[in-house]
């Protein structure tokens, strides 16, 4: 890997099958500035609601999923792009098997 950039073609080759009843996370990069890491959730699989000291960058790749921030829900789709500020209380459910890249911001 080049200290200059950190390339990757596919981030969907990144994962491996999503078993079923479970969520896989696996961080491709962390720095002093932003630790992004990629999910894969299986179908009806949930992070609860929860909050984090970062701003966060969320974009969902593959699958379908409701996601609350705040006191919202919104529907997830390939393509939905979510920025949150520090502290939002936050969830996550999957509709479908899903994927998401996560970037928090230090």
């Amino acid at each position: 890997m080049s200290d200059l950039f950190h390339y990757i073609p596919n981030l969907l080759e990144q994962l491996p099958q999503i078993p079923a009843d479970s969520i896989l996370s696996q961080t491709l990069h962390n720095d002093d500035q932003v630790r992004v890491i990629l999910f894969a959730f299986a179908e009806g699989e949930e992070l609860t609601e929860h909050t984090s000291t970062h701003a966060a960058i969320l974009h969902f790749i593959q699958g379908e999923a409701d996601i609350t921030l705040g006191d919202k829900t919104q529907t997830a789709q390939p393509g939905t792009w979510v920025q949150m500020t520090p502290n939002l209380p936050h969830s996550i459910k999957a509709k479908t098997p899903l994927v998401m890249l996560l970037l928090m911001l230090k």
